[in-house]
């Protein structure tokens, strides 16, 4: 079982803290830019991205891209229960939906349904037939439940940094 309150694995010092909250902010700073902010030599800095990018830290560095601007504006968040929940079942439907790249985000959860997806796609057409594929052709899916953004007031995946212990 994943203890979802553990400490990280590996021991953050104010510079490494201070070296993520940068990329956080803009991961395509070059090395030498991000050293210039963290205010620590290049070298030094480039082993510190690459010892949080080992550790796990840093799980990747992406562009975030407008869904409007790209044709995707209809932002859905569903919940998912499912008939059988056997782990087997829920590996299943993870599958299937972790395969579909329409499905941003998928959590199993507890209490309440058995799993909730993001999805962005680019219109309710497009959004209905990602329900036949994922949902109603599925012979376990019992529950569907389905809410549509109307406006998106933040979009921020940052998280909150601890503390430099010392």
């Amino acid at each position: 079982m994943i203890d979802l309150f553990m400490a990280p694995s590996i021991d953050l010092d104010p510079i490494d803290l201070r070296v993520l909250d940068l990329l956080q902010q803009d991961a395509s700073l070059s090395n030498q830019a991000l050293a210039d902010r963290a205010h620590v030599s290049p070298a030094t800095c480039l082993r510190r991205v690459r010892r949080l990018v080992e550790a796990g830290v840093i799980e990747k560095r992406v562009a975030i891209l407008s869904p409007e601007k790209l044709g995707a504006g209809l932002s859905a968040l569903v919940e998912i229960t499912l008939d059988r929940q056997g782990a087997e079942h829920l590996d299943a439907f993870e599958l299937i939906a972790v395969a579909a790249p329409e499905v941003q985000q998928c959590w199993r959860v507890a209490p309440g349904p058995d799993f909730v997806l993001v999805l962005q796609v680019p219109d309710m057409p497009a959004y209905h037939a990602l329900v036949q594929r994922l949902f109603t052709q599925q012979a376990n899916v019992r529950n569907v439940k389905a809410f549509f953004s109307v406006k998106r007031a933040k979009f921020e995946p940052r998280l909150s940094l601890p503390a430099a212990r010392g």
